[in-house]
């Protein structure tokens, strides 16, 4: 048993990281200290400078662990790596690791490419960005290679080596052809170093070389290149126009700022390239309560840069916790000099100021949004409470579906609605493994099977301190399962539920005569439902989802396996056969109906084989 006065006494007088743990085992905070003795302790000290949320954590400590490091830079680094594998309730958790776009200029290759990537390496090449849009990153690469004939392929071409057939891009005048040998490195260079500009917001001198170019063509009557160039002006100012410059000095730059309702808090990010805004992010974190906002930042930067894939020079914040641990860990994973600056005057404290009041207007309009889509879900779960006559609203659902093609790789799937939104964490697939042919009922039955089998294995394991809560994929059971079909899918999924002594309640739909929900069946009972109702709304979007999960999954299987067939299954019918049998018999269906007699009247089937189909299908 955890004593706690015990652990308390006995903290080391050490740099760490400590873990904090509910009744369940599971981590619900990791934090870093530079003395551990003194910031646990901190925890259970009755303090008014304790915030809300510290207050409501530490009532669910049922227990800590710590671990010591040499220095308080690797307890840093070790606390972003434990908050990235557990990712604790209480700490600043963001929706996923970010990579953003950028722009590359491949200048370590004699003839560059402009490729998008994700991903920053030290490998000669230039980067631009990052944009938080990708297909505006796509956008302005297309436009490049529209203005600038560089090439696109990813062969490797380099100079004086041995001419190729120049492609069809050559042809049409979007490739200078570096594969063939028609341009030297040095020309190709040029136009490269048109593209960095461009990309740099020098684009200005690039339009203005064009324009010169192009009055000469119109004076010497070549109207077709004059116009050409023309265009080509237009798309140069259309990247420009993406940009909106705001400083007049050329480092990257990132300016960080919040704002909190004494609840929830918005961090809002702009991203300085060049002195242009290339793009903006916005995190909406619950529950922050009335923690600082040094804290706040602090908390913010070390989840954002521990998984971002670029760290600017210099990043611009109103006020920070650990402002120069923050910098050396920042410079060790850039491995170059990154600045935390706080400004006081001037224009990065304006736009300091800006990205605060773009951060309140967005938490503003999420809460709007939010509280409008509550109240519309919270009305949805109640009515369909009252429809069916349940003890509790159905806050979690779950709906099942199964997918296949001629008994072709089936598939079954599961979405999840919590609160009446779709939660796509807890989607799960099964690919069907027991059934053969296109059973719906059988296959139904087996992914229900594994769902539950799953879910109560998983209880255990955690009950045993196996396994933590967070870490469970099937441990939480819906308030209500709801099938797509009708009696005999409700009687399937009952059938699962009473041999795991399991009780949910089972719904299904009613289909009209072209295949649309009329209503539903609970209890036997076939309800009708007004059609333009919000609860017929919403059973619409559950349905939707899960035959599109179900389809998506088995495209993908589809697309791995193409070649597959349920024939490939059948013992002595091999290529030659399977092609004959779907020739002759259309469908795996027909083939399925087919008598011995007919399964022999193909050229190439004998008494062998054509018994191993009946039986297969028998």
């Amino acid at each position: 048993m955890f004593d706690l006065e015990y652990q308390l006494k006995n903290l080391p007088d050490k740099p760490g990281v400590y873990l904090m743990k509910n009744n369940l085992g599971e981590i619900i905070y990791v934090g870093k200290a530079k003395i551990l003795k003194n910031r646990v302790r901190q925890y259970f000290q009755k303090s008014q400078k304790h915030s809300e949320k510290v207050k409501a954590m530490v009532k669910n400590i049922e227990e800590f662990e710590y671990i010591i490091t040499d220095s308080e830079i690797e307890a840093l680094i070790l606390e972003c790596n434990l908050i990235k594998k557990y990712r604790p309730k209480y700490n600043i958790l963001l929706k996923d690791d970010k990579h953003y776009p950028f722009i590359k200029v491949t200048l370590a290759e004699d003839f560059p490419r402009v490729v998008s990537t994700r991903k920053v390496t030290k490998d000669g090449s230039k980067y631009f960005g990052p944009y938080v849009d990708g297909s505006s990153v796509k956008d302005i690469i297309e436009l490049i290679k529209k203005t600038f004939p560089i090439r696109t392929c990813k062969k490797n071409i380099v100079e004086g080596a041995k001419a190729i057939r120049p492609c069809l891009n050559y042809q049409i005048g979007l490739c200078k052809a570096p594969c063939a040998q028609y341009i030297k490195k040095s020309e190709y260079r040029e136009i490269i170093d048109d593209v960095i500009k461009l990309l740099s917001g020098k684009h200005l001198d690039i339009v203005e070389n064009f324009k010169l170019n192009m009055e000469k063509a119109a004076e010497n009557l070549e109207f077709e290149k004059a116009a050409m160039l023309r265009d080509k002006i237009n798309i140069i100012e259309k990247i420009g126009e993406k940009q909106k410059i705001i400083l007049n000095n050329f480092d990257n730059e990132d300016y960080i700022s919040l704002y909190s309702d004494g609840k929830d808090t918005c961090f809002q990010v702009f991203f300085l390239r060049n002195g242009k805004i290339v793009g903006r992010e916005h995190f909406i974190i619950e529950d922050t309560f009335d923690t600082n906002s040094s804290t706040l930042i602090s908390n913010f930067l070390k989840e954002f840069y521990g998984g971002t894939a670029y760290i600017p020079k210099t990043i611009y914040v109103p006020s920070i916790e650990d402002e120069a641990l923050l910098e050396q860990w920042l410079t060790l994973k850039k491995e170059s000099k990154s600045t935390i600056k706080i400004p006081i005057k001037g224009e990065k404290k304006n736009i300091l100021v800006l990205v605060e009041k773009n951060a309140k207007t967005t938490l503003e309009n999420f809460k709007l949004k939010y509280l409008q889509e509550k109240a519309l879900y919270d009305n949805v779960l109640k009515d369909l409470k009252n429809i069916l006559r349940l003890q509790e609203e159905p806050i979690r659902i779950e709906a099942f579906d199964i997918s296949n093609i001629q008994g072709f790789d089936s598939v079954g799937s599961m979405v999840v609605f919590e609160k009446g939104r779709a939660k796509p964490s807890d989607y799960r697939r099964f690919k069907i493994n027991t059934v053969k042919g296109a059973d719906d009922y059988k296959s139904m039955k087996e992914i229900l099977t594994r769902r539950f089998q799953h879910g109560l294995s998983e209880i255990k394991s955690i009950q045993d301190r196996k396994l933590e809560f967070s870490s469970g994929k099937f441990s939480v059971f819906p308030d209500l399962i709801l099938m797509d079909g009708g009696k005999g899918q409700i009687n399937i999924a009952l059938e699962v539920l009473n041999t795991f002594n399991i009780d949910i309640p089972v719904c299904g739909m009613v289909k009209d005569n072209k295949h649309r929900t009329r209503g539903l069946i609970y209890n036997g009972e076939e309800i009708i439902i007004n059609k333009y109702g919000s609860v017929m709304k919403f059973i619409t979007r559950v349905q939707d989802e899960v035959h599109r999960f179900a389809i998506s999954y088995h495209r993908s299987l589809r697309g791995k396996n193409s070649f597959h067939s349920l024939l490939d299954d059948i013992p002595n019918i091999g290529e030659k056969r399977k092609k004959d049998l779907l020739f002759n018999f259309k469908s795996i269906d027909n083939i399925k109906k087919a008598t011995y007699e007919e399964l022999l009247s193909i050229p190439s089937m004998d008494k062998k084989s054509a018994e191993c189909v009946l039986e297969f299908f028998k």
